[in-house]
Formats: C-alpha cells, structure tokens, sequence
C-alpha cells in the first residue's frame, strides 16, 4: 500500500494512540511498526484477535502485563560471552515472572470462548529455576545481596568488619584533634577515609595527602594510623568486585543456556501485550468490530471520526458496494465533505489493521489493495505547479494503478479550472475509474454533476445538510440526495431585497431552477422517510420486546403446567400403589377369616367396610397444603407474636411487617425474613409489666444495687436498663452492677454501649473475681 495515504489520512495519529496503549516496549515496538494487511483471511485474523482480548477487558477488567521488559538486547549479549548487569538480569526475572503471571491469569478463567488467547500462552514456558537463582542472587534494587555465595557473605562481613575499626580510629581524631580540623567529620576520597585538617597543622597529624579544597586551606589527609586498617578494606572491596562479577557471569551463563525458551516466551509476550492495545484502543474510541470482505461492500452506521472530539462529532452512514459502487457528494463549503472522505478512508486502514471503528455493531468493510486519496490543496512553489497542475499530477498517477480492488477518493475533482472545462474532466475522470470497477467517493463544487449519477450505472449522488433556519451545515450526510445551491434562501434571511432576489432568479436557467426544486423536493421526501423509519423502527423494537416476553412467558407456563402433570401423576401412582396394597392385606384377611370353622356377621361387615375404604382418593382429597391451619397463614401477626418458622423448625419473634406478606423474625440471633405462610403463630406477646424496682420510703428511694437482666430480651433488656439507671440515680447510688451473663456477648456490648452515651454514667468496667467477672458490668454514677 502506498506510503502517501498514510500522511493524508492521518493514520500515523491512529498509531501513535495504538502505542500509547500498549503496557510495555514490546508492545509499542509492534503498534509502531503497524501496517493494514491486504490479505482478507489475515485482517480477520487480526480482528478475531482484537475482539477477543475487547471480551477479556470487558469480563475482567484488566490483564497482567506489569513487569515484562524486552530483553532481547541482553539476551544476545549472553550468547557471545557477555556479562549482564544486574538490573539486566532483574528484568529477565521480572519478564519470566510476568510471563507466567498472564498463562496463569488466561488459565483460571472460566470463559472458554477465549481460543486464541489459549492456543498462545499455552505455549509460554514457566523456567521457575531460572527466576528462583536469579531472584535469589540479586534484590528488588538489582543489587547483589550477601546470601548470592558463602563467600559474598564472608567477604561483606569483613568489609564492614573493616570500616568499623577505620571509623573508630578516625573518630578518636575527630575528638582530640578538633582545632585542627576544618569541621569535626570523617570523609571519603579516592574511596579512602580522610580527615579535613587545616592547612597549617599538616604536619601535626601525619598520614598521606589525598587531596585539598579549592581555596587551599583544608587538606584531606589519612592518618598513618588507619592507612594499613584502609589498605585492607580496599583489598576487601576488590575481593567483593571479584565475586560479584563470578556471581554476575555465573547468571549470564544460565540466561544464555534458556535463550531460546526466552525469545519464544518475549515473542508471545509481545503478541499479547499487541492485541490488548488494539482492544484498549478500541474501548476507549468506543469501537465495534468490523465484519471484512473482498468484494469492496461498505455499510457503516453511526460512523464517528476518531480525531474528532467526541463531543463535536457527527455521527453518519455510508453505504456502498451493492446497489451501487461510486458515490458524488455536492455541497457547500466546511459541509463535512472532505471529513466524509477521509473517514472512510481511515476506517478502511484501521480495519485492515486489526483495529476496530467508531461505529455501531454490525458494520461491514471491504478489504483493498490499495487506497488512493487526491484531497486537499497541493500545490507546489518549488516546482512551479499551480493547484490543478498538482491535482492532476497526482491523479495520473492514480489511474496507473486502479483497479477493482481499489478504493479511490477526489476531494474537489476538476477544481482549479475552468468550471465546464473542470466539470467535464471531472466527469470524465469518473467514468474512467469506475467503468475499471473501483470503489469510489467524490466531491465536487459543480452544478454538472449533480445529475451525473442519474445518467450512470452504479453511481449515486450524495450531500451534505444546510440549516437554512440557522445558516450552518448540519454534517450530516444524505445519501440519494444532491446538494443544492441555498445562495438565494441565505441572501433573504440575511436581508437582501426580494426584488433583487427575484431578478437574479429570472436570470437563472430553467433547467437549474428545476434541478433545485427537485432536490429540495428529494431533501423533504428524505427527511420524511428517515422519520417515518426511525418510528417504524422503534415500533418493531417494542413489538419484538412484547413477542418474545410472551414466548418466555409461554414456555413457562408450559414447563409449568408438565411439572404439575408428572407431579399429579406420581402422586395418584402412588395413591394407586397405596390402595393396592391395603386391598390385598384386606383379601388375605378375608382368606384367613374363611378358613376359621366359623364367621361371624360383624367381621364380614368390618372387613367389607374397610375394602370400601382402601379406595384411592385423587379428585376429590385437596392438597393439605392448601388447607388452612390453626395459626398458619390466616391470623395478622403482630411485632412480638412468637411464631414458629416451619422451613427451620425453630421457635421465634416476630420483628416487624416488611411488606403486606412478608415478616422478619428474630430467631436466636438470626434475623429472617420470611413467608406468612412459612410462619405457624404460637401465642401473641404478652404486655410489659413494668416492675418497680424502686420504693420510696419516706424521703428517700429503696432499690437494689444491682439488676440482672440474665435472659432477657434485647429491647426488654434495654428497657429494664434505662429504668434502673433513672431509679439508681434517685436513689443516688455511687455504683451499681448489670448482670447479664457471658453468653454470645451481645447483651454486655449493650450494657457497655448504653453507659458509654449516658450523661449521668461516669464509667463502667467489668466484674471483678468475687464480683461475677465478664458475666457482670460495674457502673459507676455522678
């Protein structure tokens, strides 16, 4: 496909998007390399691929593709002997781990409709040794930890063993020799510790010179003291430099035994990472995905520009391809023509990318070899072409490659000339390119054209919609309508004379006059017809709603009415089975009464009674579930009623009505919801005695230093609580004890948490040993 499309279709901005995706280098190495396929079977492909990673996003939300690096640079180092770093050899680790991450990740979800996404990670190799000896040899920070080798350990210990007994020293200088130091520390130079002496007391303090400050007046001298305790920390350092490279080279080593495992696993990684981009792109652009074909149809409903802000975009159909395979589109200037053109195009590139359009479900585009596109002006001042010569260079070159798989689009084709010159080479041009069988969209200023596709096989007129209420284009595109000229409806509204406006119309052909009013007249019959289908639509939509609610309805009404067959059925099988066996105990006591010598006449009577009675009753014995019971689905129950709750056989109070056959019921410390018809009434609740716990007594008030409230109800609880408090208070006890038992602790949290907001409770603790422990609460009051 020629390069030229891609600057004048913006496709580089699309990619650029792409990349901006993608979670690791990888993946923006294949988005920038990105280039449509002209293979049919290989862009549906692609778009298998997209889809399926947009059904992961939108289960799942995400995908684990943190932590994968590219790696191949250091992985073709280790083949010819190189030594990673260890940050290298960190993000080996990391790209491993990241590897199995995503396999585990594709392997535990349930969604089998995932065949691609599958087939590839069940290709990505785990290497767990190769992770576990480089994560144990090098940390988070990629440095080499002291566990990597014995002799690491050894020699860090002896190097911090070192720099020790060296700081030791140099601080006894830092303590005694202070007026002779600049400033009171110990400093490095040349990876050795110095003391910043004063420049005149150099040679009290002797030792080596190392370096001095910019001025000359503090030198950096190690005391001869520390040199050889220096000598050997440097010593020490080197042995470390030593055996971190072994340790280094030892890994690079391994990594370059596992690079062929590695490139493969970087391969799918890198796929992966790809096809989530493109999904990722495609949510964010709202994209569906596009059904492809090689016979050049084109359907797309809904289409939205993808470097339009979504908020100034507008949305339009194109068709093409089946009734008819060239489109012209007329209009005014900043219509939305040339948008109209180029979205088309981009979508086309996009598609046949693997991505997927800003556009409704369902959309359908055609594969093509090439897509040429002649839009804008490109004139050209170094080589002396004017607008037309330019146009008409670039659409020779055109011509030389079209053919039926070709998607061709003329922005202002013939423009730059004389307009019947232009219109004519427009027209022209046209017949060319469409009799060779290409898929062709143009626009075009000329009034000549308008009834160009009449006049032709295959061709259809288009245009772009004028507000004449509000003087600006709509963009919105109509297809089977041509545009018209609204010079002279603009010219009224913005207050030109009539009269004027009607001498310029007399002057006017009647042949264009007609062609005006027979465009007008399409554009009302268009806008008619959308409206009326927009209606007709929605009343299918409605109508299919209610057809298929009745079709589900049906079916379980039918589903229903065959489970209470079978259960009639099992039920008078076994009514039957019942009888038949009551019958014949009934015939073997008749056979043992005849052999008795005699028979007496009330035993024949018993025994014929009880063969009526062995009768199955099916017809006429109702269901005993639907009989009502004493307290069973017909008394109103009442907050406090104590029930039974048949489902769990457990005793229990009623809470509270939720609705007008549905109760919740505390059971134990359950709270349920449940059935009236589930609930057997047990006895209503009785009316609170309130019990004085206080007597007065002359002036003053007798009550109990103590209350239990040991099984008690919650809100009974509480109740008795708060009137104690107010009795006590009377009373004007210091301190008072709750008893309420250990049990589940719910009573005691209610205790603790009622003293807590009181105003009149100045603190509360538990029981001591000799006072009930946990089972009781100690408040202390005002």
């Amino acid at each position: 496909m020629n390069q030229r499309i891609f600057h004048v279709l913006e496709y580089k901005k699309i990619i650029d998007q792409l990349s901006n995706q993608a979670a690791s280098t990888l993946g923006k190495e294949r988005a920038l390399a990105l280039k449509p396929s002209t293979e049919l079977d290989e862009v549906i492909q692609w778009q298998k691929e997209t889809d399926e990673a947009a059904q992961v996003i939108r289960l799942k939300g995400h995908v684990p593709l943190g932590g994968i690096f590219d790696i191949k640079p250091s992985l073709k180092r280790t083949t010819i002997g190189g030594v990673l770093s260890p940050v290298e050899c960190l993000d080996v680790a990391s790209t491993v781990y990241g590897g199995r991450q995503l396999k585990r990740f594709v392997e535990d979800m349930e969604e089998p409709e995932m065949p691609i996404l599958r087939e590839l990670v069940e290709g990505i190799v785990p290497l767990h040794e190769l992770e576990r000896k480089i994560r144990g040899c090098i940390d988070d920070h990629g440095g080499v930890m002291d566990g990597a080798s014995d002799k690491l350990r050894t020699i860090r210990s002896k190097i911090r063993t070192s720099e020790s007994r060296v700081r030791d020293k140099m601080e006894t200088f830092t303590r005694s020799k202070t007026k002779m130091l600049s400033d009171a520390i110990v400093t490095i130079r040349n990876e050795r510790y110095v003391l910043p002496v004063k420049q005149e007391y150099r040679g009290s303090i002797g030792g080596i010179v190392h370096d001095q400050s910019a001025s000359g007046a503090t030198l950096f001298i190690e005391p001869q003291v520390v040199v050889d305790l220096n000598n050997q920390l440097q010593e020490a350092r080197v042995q470390e430099r030593q055996e971190v490279e072994r340790i280094l080279t030892e890994l690079s080593q391994e990594i370059a035994e596992e690079q062929h495992a590695l490139y493969f696993n970087v391969g799918i990684l890198a796929h992966v990472d790809f096809m989530f981009a493109r999904a990722k792109l495609g949510r964010e652009m709202k994209a569906s995905m596009p059904k492809m074909n090689d016979q050049g149809r084109v359907n797309i409903k809904q289409a939205r520009h993808p470097l339009i802000a979504s908020e100034e975009v507008v949305p339009n159909d194109i068709e093409m391809g089946v009734d008819f395979t060239s489109i012209v589109i007329t209009g005014p200037n900043t219509g939305g023509k040339t948008v109209t053109l180029k979205l088309l195009g981009l979508f086309t590139l996009m598609a046949q990318s693997g991505l997927q359009v800003p556009a409704m479900d369902g959309c359908e585009l055609g594969v093509f070899e090439q897509v040429f596109a002649d839009i804008g002006d490109e004139q050209s001042i170094e080589q002396s072409l004017s607008t037309f010569s330019s146009h008409m260079t670039n659409i020779v070159g055109i011509l030389k490659h079209v053919n039926d798989r070709t998607l061709v689009l003329f922005d202002e084709l013939g423009a730059g000339t004389d307009p019947q010159e232009g219109a004519a080479l427009a027209m022209s041009i046209l017949d060319e390119v469409v009799s060779r069988g290409a898929r062709v969209i143009a626009t075009t200023h000329y009034p000549e054209l308008k009834a160009y596709s009449y006049n032709r096989e295959g061709v259809t007129n288009a245009s772009v919609e004028f507000d004449i209420q509000t003087l600006k284009p709509t963009y919105r595109l109509l297809i089977g309508v041509p545009g018209r000229s609204n010079a002279f409806e603009i010219s009224r509204r913005l207050g030109l004379d009539e009269s004027i406006i009607e001498t310029a119309k007399q002057q006017v052909g009647v042949d264009s006059q007609s062609v005006e009013n027979m465009i007008a007249s399409l554009e009302e019959s268009t806008r008619n017809a959308e409206q009326d289908y927009e209606t007709a639509e929605r009343t299918l939509t409605a109508s299919e709603e209610l057809y298929h609610d009745l079709q589900t309805q049906w079916r379980q009404f039918e589903d229903k009415r065959e489970q209470l067959y079978k259960k009639a059925e099992a039920k008078a099988e076994k009514a039957v089975e019942k009888a038949r066996q009551e019958a014949e105990e009934i015939v073997h006591q008749l056979r043992q009464m005849k052999n008795q010598a005699e028979i007496k006449d009330h035993e024949w009577i018993e025994a014929r009674k009880a063969l009526d009675e062995a009768k199955p009753e099916l017809a006429s014995k109702k269901n005993e579930d639907t009989k009502p019971q004493a307290g069973r689905g017909t008394k109103e129950l009442k907050s406090g009623d104590e029930v039974k709750l048949l489902t769990l056989n457990q005793q229990g109070v009623v809470l509270e009505q939720t609705n007008s056959n549905e109760y919740q019921v505390q059971v134990g410390v359950m709270k349920i919801k449940a059935k009236r018809k589930e609930l057997e009434f047990i006895k209503a609740k009785q009316p609170y005695k309130e019990k004085p716990m206080a007597t007065v007594k002359g002036k003053g008030y007798h009550v109990k230093t103590e209350l239990d409230l040991r099984g008690e109800r919650y809100e009974e609880a509480l109740n008795q609580l708060e009137k104690y408090i107010d009795d006590a208070l009377l009373a004007n006890y210091p301190s008072v004890s709750i008893i309420h038992g250990k049990g589940t602790g719910a009573l005691r949290t209610a205790v603790q948490n009622y003293a807590k907001n009181h105003r009149q409770i100045t603190s509360y603790r538990a029981g001591g040993m000799n006072e009930g422990g946990s089972g009781v609460t100690v408040l202390e009051l005002r």
